[in-house]
């Protein structure tokens, strides 16, 4: 019976692992340079991306995600879903040559079925509910249900009164749809899918949306925006809108159905009457979402439960159709260059995209100057880093302060290891960045990368125990191993000692 029980344990220790909350990456096609699959998959792994979503199920994608340990989520074509939602034996087929041709080899973790087709395809939403059905159905027949969710994209407009979000309730007109839907996934342990935008939030409120509150930015409480019935404070709109999705699931007696969203992000181009389509806004956007999702802030009504989220998009698509913006909501352009680089703390190297190298290791915000000074002094003794830059009267003795010295000891060492994320760690007083702490002549070492003077080191491979270095680092693993010792002792302490 011990045993028994501590292998259960042993496995929820696993399960909560893997149930971080993370930061994925849609990816659209609509170049005219699209590169191959396996340089898409080269660039996913430079950046550490470990969950995208696709919008269709590319076989040449597929296949060259194979072994690449990155979580997959593919979907049902729109055009494809009327054959499909018509057709349990069409469903079965799509899900055989799209789904069981790949796994497990490919990561599939769930489908897509359509995308925002209640509202692009209001004629096909009878439909939906029975395609949802079909598509389980198969992957109930090959065993393959538990590891694979499928679910459907709505957009968060088919949410009326999203503030206060307290007051949130879904379009009435679609009941008929929705309420199945949500059936469907409460009954299948699924999430809902959904699509937030507060750039088209923004752009639609005729200024009752200040800018700041659409971008993340901080703000002090008294602009916050109150929930008049929940007394709660929301600082931006992707909260509100989270939000509003749960009280409207809840409006419906739903509310043990979690959420995932599928698309959001700031185009960093725009025509003339979209002014705040710039390369700053959508830096700012994307950075500060990473943060707050990786963070685990949560929402008001959830504090401390994180949704994941996919970033709409990996690439710039040049040849979508639409105004000027729809073009350019890509982190990337074709050729792999960034469009803007993002200012992230806190985020791990995930999605760290500066693909010149130009990363740094620094202190956190907020770090105990205590564990800073320790870190210092490991690195200049036993981490083996050349610390005399630091002496007084030194290029980088001022600011002569606990965090700037650390900096520099950290980032210094973090070259030295070949910036690998473990390395990248001092008792988790520290993370990777791409904001340079460089000041006037004392010049870090990641800087120094771009000039050679520091060799490039390949990004961490995904593939098999590689993959771990995203999951802890080797204290935090360290850490929980002997927790999990700790708690096996006590129970074989109990066994033998009734």
């Amino acid at each position: 019976m011990a045993v028994h029980f501590l292998l259960l344990l042993f496995a929820v220790f696993i399960v909560a692992a893997d149930e971080e909350p993370f930061i994925g990456v849609n990816i659209g096609t609509d170049l005219s340079d699209m590169p191959h699959p396996t340089q898409v998959v080269a660039l996913l792994k430079s950046q550490q991306i470990r969950h995208i979503r696709l919008y269709n199920a590319d076989l040449a994608m597929l296949t060259a995600l194979s072994k690449s340990g990155i979580q997959v989520v593919i979907s049902v074509p729109n055009d494809e879903l009327l054959s499909i939602g018509q057709s349990n034996s069409t469903a079965t087929k799509w899900v055989h040559n799209n789904v069981l041709a790949y796994y497990p080899s490919t990561n599939i973790t769930a489908i897509c079925v359509g995308s925002e087709v209640l509202t692009t395809l209001p004629n096909a939403a009878k439909l939906l509910v029975n395609a949802l059905n079909y598509i389980h159905s198969a992957l109930v027949a090959l065993k393959l249900d538990r590891q694979i969710k499928v679910s459907t994209p709505l957009p968060s407009t088919v949410i009326l009164d999203s503030f206060p979000p307290s007051q949130a309730f879904f379009n009435s007109s679609l009941n008929q749809v929705i309420i199945p839907i949500l059936e469907f996934l409460q009954s299948t342990n699924s999430y809902l899918m959904l699509n937030i935008y507060p750039y088209y939030d923004y752009m639609e409120s005729n200024g009752a949306i200040p800018l700041d509150y659409a971008l993340f930015k901080p703000l002090p409480p008294k602009k916050e925006s109150i929930d008049s019935n929940t007394l709660l404070h929301y600082s931006n709109v992707f909260d509100a809108v989270v939000d509003a999705a749960y009280f409207a699931m809840s409006y419906l007696n739903y509310t043990n159905i979690p959420l995932v969203v599928t698309e959001t992000g700031w185009p960093s181009k725009g025509s003339s009457n979209e002014p705040d389509a710039t390369p700053d806004n959508a830096n700012t956007y994307n950075s500060n979402l990473i943060k707050h999702v990786l963070n685990r802030t949560g929402t008001p009504k959830h504090p401390g439960i994180s949704v994941s989220t996919y970033i709409y998009e990996l690439y710039n698509e040049d040849t979508k159709p639409g105004i000027l913006s729809e073009k350019n909501w890509g982190l990337f352009e074709s050729n792999g260059i960034p469009v803007y680089v993002l200012q992230l703390t806190g985020s791990g190297a995930v999605l760290a995209n500066d693909t010149s190298n130009e990363t740094f290791c620094i202190a956190k915000d907020g770090a105990d100057p205590k564990m800073l000074q320790a870190g210092i002094d490991w690195a200049c003794g036993p981490g083996k880093v050349d610390c005399s830059p630091l002496l007084q009267g030194e290029t980088c003795y001022e600011p002569d302060n606990v965090v700037a010295h650390a900096n520099y000891a950290f980032d210094t060492y973090y070259h030295m290891m070949g910036k690998s994320t473990e390395s990248c760690d001092f008792n988790e007083m520290a993370i990777i960045s791409t904001s340079d702490p460089s000041h006037g002549s004392c010049i870090f070492a990641g800087r120094l990368g771009r000039n050679g003077t520091f060799s490039n080191v390949t990004a961490p491979s995904l593939n098999s125990s590689d993959s771990n270095s995203f999951a802890c680092n080797l204290l935090r693993c360290e850490l929980r191993i002997r927790s999990l010792l700790i708690v096996i002792g006590l129970l074989i302490w109990g066994v033998i000692l009734p």
